[in-house]
């Protein structure tokens, strides 16, 4: 029979994979759902497909970290644990009800360090090397797109124009079972794109569960109340809970009130985002996917805009000390992509060069919502801080921890 104390611990667990699973599946297959590529539904299914499967790959390395590096397993006494995750799931709760996918990992590793620093116990190096990759994710995010925004993605745009999902999927049925299947009228070119954004969601599904497996479950194997396994497979299953419940409001800020990402980025993004959280899983560091991709999004659209401006250009304003004349803004993404598919030449059409592209094309649709995109970062800082300072007083102050 299963004591009381350990019973409260599971449930906790399940509490926080339940969070887990409703802010990543937002920052996972937002822009799928926000473009019309998949449904919620089935974002939800395969987001708990997926994550399940990084978590019991990749995601085992991570738990490590969490259980045992940065403060010894021998601190994660089952009521500390317990302690520890009700602290993430609260501050997870909160980023949840204001529909923003939170910093899961941050929030996690903020629990545990505030025992670290409570009890004395911390490992400053492990911390300090997990610092020190969340400060690297997102600026190599950031670049990395950048770079890609700058000198590729108008000739991928031009040559591979993924403008909407709208009418390349319909839904057919064998018997009762329903399946996608391609729109008669859709090209083969819409179908690809269609399909490489699933994919590539999927794949950030797995980053996800890679990285966010351990947040759940990390305390209660570092004390030995669980095995490894058995961990990964309570997280994921209740990942896949919140994917189909509160998901769907983490789904609407990211698809449809944070940016306005043609395709093709989006698919830019969910590569970089993914890969970068990958490695970092396998090297056991946990780290932000929402911040990742909402880097890489930026770093994008700034590549983007700069084209207006040659670096000799930039170069030469510097030196004088006056403002480049093109202006360089975040927007830009949405000024491409925009076509509705039905020109059969839009393949073709010519990229203008670095310094030719004018400042009003670039700036034509907003890709951030100021309000929204100053509500996500307030949350990204607040969640962890209140998860280490709650954590911090209790085993500080409370006598029964």
């Amino acid at each position: 029979m299963i004591e009381p104390l350990l019973a409260v611990g599971l449930l906790v667990a399940v509490f926080v994979g339940f969070n887990i699973g409703g802010s990543s599946t937002g920052v996972a297959f937002g822009p799928a759902v926000g473009s019309g590529t998949v449904s919620k539904l089935a974002a939800a299914g395969l987001m708990t497909g997926f994550a399940l499967l990084g978590g019991y790959t990749v995601g085992k390395n991570v738990i490590r970290t969490m259980g045992g590096e940065i403060v010894p397993s021998s601190e994660f006494t089952l009521a500390a644990s317990v302690a520890v995750l009700f602290f993430v799931g609260l501050a997870l709760l909160i980023s949840n009800l204001f529909g923003v996918p939170a910093s899961t990992s941050m929030t996690a590793v903020g629990a545990i360090a505030g025992l670290g620093v409570a009890t004395d116990t911390i490992v400053w190096e492990v911390m300090g090397r997990i610092v020190s990759w969340w400060l690297v994710a997102p600026i190599a995010a950031f670049w990395v797109c950048a770079v890609i925004g700058r000198y590729l993605y108008p000739y991928l745009d031009a040559k591979v124009p993924l403008d909407s999902a709208g009418g390349v999927i319909e839904r057919r049925s064998l018997g009762p079972v329903p399946y996608p299947a391609p729109a008669p009228e859709a090209a083969p070119r819409d179908v690809v794109g269609v399909v490489l954004v699933v994919v590539i969601a999927c794949y950030m599904a797995f980053s996800a569960g890679a990285s966010n497996v351990a947040n759940a479950v990390a305390p209660l194997v570092g004390s030995g109340a669980i095995e490894p396994n058995a961990g990964v497979f309570l997280a994921g299953g209740a990942i896949g809970v919140g994917a189909f419940t509160i998901a769907r409001r983490t789904l609407d800020t990211v698809g449809n009130d944070l940016t306005d990402l043609p395709l093709l980025a989006a698919l830019i993004v969910e590569v970089v985002a993914a890969s970068l959280i990958t490695f970092l899983s396998v090297i056991g560091i946990p780290a932000s996917l929402a911040v990742s991709a909402t880097m890489s999004i930026v770093g994008l659209g700034w590549g983007r805009a700069t084209r207006t401006t040659t670096l000799s250009q930039a170069a030469g304003a510097a030196m004088v000390g006056d403002e480049p004349t093109a202006e360089a803004r975040v927007n830009a993404l949405a000024a491409d992509g925009q076509g509705d598919g039905s020109d059969p030449t839009a393949g073709e059409r010519t990229v203008p060069r670095i310094g030719e592209e004018t400042p009003d094309r670039l700036a034509a649709t907003e890709l951030f919502d100021p309000a929204t995109t100053g509500r996500v970062i307030v949350l990204w800082i607040m969640t962890p801080s209140i998860s280490a300072a709650a954590s911090f007083l209790l085993f500080r102050y409370a006598p029964v921890f």
